[in-house]
C-alpha cells in the first residue's frame, strides 16, 4: 500500500529531515520525493510505502501534522487508492 505526502509551507531549514524522521519512526519507506523551493515558500511531494508501516494510518496522519505544527508547514497525507481515484478522468 501506498501513499502520498504533500508539504507546503515557508521555507526553514530541515523541512525534508523532520518529515524523513517521522516516516522512518514509523517503518514509512519513502519510494519517491520531489520538492522545490519558489522564492521562500517549500513545496514536496512524497510517494510513501505505508504497507509494514509499524503504525495505523490515522496515527501517521497525526505525527505528521505535529511536524508540520513545529515546521510551520501544512502536511497532507492520502492514500493512493484515493489519490487515483480523485484524479482519474
Amino acid at each position: 500500500m501506498k501513499a502520498v505526502i504533500t508539504v507546503i509551507g515557508k521555507d526553514t531549514v530541515g523541512i525534508l529531515a523532520k518529515v524523513s524522521d517521522a516516516c522512518s519512526k514509523a517503518d514509512v519507506n519513502i519510494v519517491e520525493v520531489t520538492q522545490s523551493v519558489l522564492q521562500d515558500m517549500f513545496a514536496m511531494v512524497m510517494l510513501v510505502e505505508i504497507g509494514k508501516s509499524n503504525i495505523g494510518f490515522e496515527q501517521l496522519r497525526e505525527n505528521l501534522n505535529q511536524v508540520g505544527d513545529a515546521t510551520g508547514t501544512k502536511i497532507h497525507i492520502m492514500h493512493e487508492d484515493i489519490f487515483n481515484s480523485m484524479h482519474k478522468i
